[in-house]
């Protein structure tokens, strides 16, 4: 059988099984090109380019093995491969962390102009799970010294694997900490945060694949703010001055621009026609 017509057989078998998408891929074809590209080796994708090669028969007894348990147990591909895609880079992940897909990434690619103001010395990420923003800030900012936060020991495990693989050991420092609790008389010139923000009857009606995540990572209260408002709070006292906020709050903006009427949150345009990630700067975060 060739790579194409097993691509072609996975995405039909996994449009039938009805699977959500949202853990790093938005579609059947995608994801089954995902899982393909994964055992043969290459790069999603390039999976194109090899749509006539062969599959040996190891390869594709693999392929049909993870495509079964895929649409059998609902696991996330992501946990299944061990392994997520961000903004074109790979990253290691298990069921310790929520599955990377924060838009801040692409952000980070124009390294946040024009609304960072000041040179980046020192950066936070905060709540940082895998790892994976951290990395990105250092990779965007090549001088800056970077915290990775999260509350979670078992996070920061996977966070080192990360940091580890893309070297970055000597400038990556990830910290236990719940939000800003270990982190007093530290300033950041950026802080970058996706934190908990699923309210909860959300919470109660997410798709199957949800429930592999870690609860922790995604659930924050009745109207899913409980996290940004402790950020609001407390960030200002942890910003250099001009120093940035960047948070992502997913479906809450309306609920978060409600709650604060008065502050000018900016939302940068991103892949996510909903505008889902805020920036501040130091002074106009509330005192």
């Amino acid at each position: 059988m060739t790579v194409g017509e097993l691509l072609r057989e996975t995405a039909r078998r996994f449009r039938a099984a009805r699977l959500h998408f949202g853990h790093g891929t938005a579609n059947a074809r995608d994801e089954a090109a995902w899982l393909v590209s994964h055992v043969l080796g290459v790069f999603a994708g390039n999976v194109s380019l090899h749509l006539r090669q062969c599959l040996s028969a190891q390869q594709e007894r693999r392929i049909r093995t993870l495509t079964a348990r895929r649409i059998r147990e609902r696991i996330p591909l992501a946990y299944l491969l061990r392994e997520a895609w961000l903004d074109d880079r790979r990253f290691y992940v298990n069921r310790r962390v929520i599955v990377p897909r924060s838009f801040i990434s692409e952000l980070l690619r124009e390294r946040l102009r024009p609304w960072l103001r000041r040179p980046v010395r020192h950066a936070l990420d905060l709540c940082t799970g895998s790892g994976c923003l951290a990395v990105l800030l250092a990779l965007a900012f090549p001088r800056t010294r970077v915290d990775a936060a999260d509350l979670s020991a078992a996070a920061l495990q996977v966070a080192r694997i990360n940091v580890k693989r893309y070297t970055l050991q000597r400038r990556v420092r990830l910290v236990r900490s719940d939000l800003f609790q270990s982190l007093e008389g530290e300033r950041y010139d950026l802080i970058v945060t996706n934190p908990p923000y699923v309210d909860s009857r959300t919470m109660r009606a997410l798709p199957p694949e949800y429930g592999f995540e870690p609860s922790t990572a995604l659930a924050a209260g009745k109207d899913g703010l409980d996290f940004v408002r402790k950020i609001l709070s407390q960030a200002r006292s942890h910003l250099a001055s001009r120093g940035l906020l960047v948070c992502e709050v997913g479906d809450g903006r309306r609920v978060l621009e409600r709650a604060y009427p008065r502050l000018p949150f900016v939302w940068p345009e991103t892949s996510d026609p909903a505008g889902c990630v805020f920036v501040l700067e130091r002074e106009q975060l509330p005192a």
